[in-house]
């Protein structure tokens, strides 16, 4: 969660600040952007090939279906700790990069070298520029290759959500045991978009990869406890200044997109064009539960303690669910409702709801 806070930082920081630098920033900056877009790719196709092998070797018989299932899952852990402890080595690279090139705005131009770094978005650039898209991850050489890639049938985005996070049973909001201002969600990952028609810009198929980190807070001083196969929210005999329970997820959304974006014209040309208008999107998600961990913070005998308890908790390995999102251009409000729920054999079944923003930086 450190390296993924990092990251958070430095897209909060980098859309409220002016970069200013010289040739040599901008060259680190386009390295760095095309490094963490290699890094992430790289662990995908890993991914793939370990599954697509675990997947031969049950259709041969020459392993169970519980023991596919179990390499299914620590692959899929040991691809999620690359991509963060991998991408958290370049982030701290921008991260330092970026410190001392700061004077209070989003979006710097550099005339001479032909240079731009573009934290929002922004529709042309000179021919002979180089824009870089730091959210996005990608980088320009000029405007021609930029009308080029960004109107292809498919394109690719990355994509960033947080809000809050509380969980419902029988469709009512658990508010009385967590606090739901206090509980959030963080989600980030890629995403690649196809439009469907031909010689239509409406209908997109909307497809990817995501990292979902679900947190919940407990009110009233109370903690889960594991008592067989139940998990059980009960009172700490220990004032607790802090009590989070975090469910991190691989997942991989799918989603029908109506965008509404308007045709782009270069050369006297028009051509389709995406995340550049109203857009909303209708699909779900499914995946693996990555990790499971209880965070409680209090002190005892004056000293300050914090207690972090990794564990399977009795949650359900799999996840699937519901979301929606409706927005313009890259931002847009989003909502998701998993439709089974959290633990596998509670007495009371809690369905985990998330609300808040997502970004689609395309």
């Amino acid at each position: 969660m450190k390296n993924f806070t990092i990251y958070l930082f430095l897209l909060v920081f980098l859309f409220v600040t002016k970069m200013v630098g010289q040739e040599t920033f901008e060259s680190k900056a386009k390295a760095i952007a095309v490094t963490i877009e290699k890094i992430t790719n790289e662990e995908k196709t890993a991914l793939k090939k370990e599954v697509d092998e675990v997947n031969n070797q049950l259709v041969e018989g020459t392993i169970s279906r519980e023991e596919a299932e179990k390499k299914k899952k620590d692959f899929a852990e040991k691809r999620a700790r690359n991509i963060e402890n991998r991408v958290a080595i370049e982030q701290e690279k921008l991260q330092e990069l970026v410190q001392e090139k700061v004077d209070g705005k989003v979006n710097y131009t550099q005339e001479k070298g032909g240079t731009v770094l573009l934290i929002g978005s922004k529709d042309s650039i000179r021919p002979n520029q180089t824009e870089i898209k730091i959210p996005a991850m990608k980088v320009y050489e000029g405007q021609d290759e930029k009308i080029r890639r960004e109107s292809k049938r498919t394109t690719s985005q990355f994509v960033f959500a947080m809000g809050l996070n509380s969980a419902m049973v029988d469709g009512k909001l658990q508010d009385l045991n967590y606090d739901f201002i206090g509980s959030h969600f963080y989600e980030w990952g890629l995403t690649l978009n196809s439009r469907i028609l031909n010689d239509n810009n409406l209908l997109h198929a909307k497809y990817g990869l995501s990292l979902m980190y679900n947190n919940l807070r407990p009110t009233d001083n109370r903690s889960f406890v594991v008592n067989g196969n139940q998990t059980d929210l009960v009172t700490n005999p220990i004032h607790l200044k802090e009590s989070r329970f975090r469910n991190v997820y691989l997942v991989v959304p799918v989603h029908l997109e109506f965008d509404f974006s308007k045709d782009g014209n270069h050369d006297g040309k028009s051509y389709f064009r995406t995340h550049k208008g109203f857009r909303m999107g209708f699909g779900g998600y499914a995946g693996i539960n990555v990790k499971s961990k209880q965070i409680l913070k209090f002190e005892d005998n004056d000293y300050k303690t914090t207690q972090k308890t990794k564990g399977d908790y009795n949650v359900n390995n799999f996840i699937y669910g519901l979301s929606t999102y409706v927005g313009y251009k890259a931002t847009s409000l989003y909502l998701k409702y998993d439709l089974n729920p959290i633990f596998k054999n509670n007495a009371i079944d809690e369905n985990n709801i998330s609300l808040g923003i997502r970004f689609d930086f395309n």
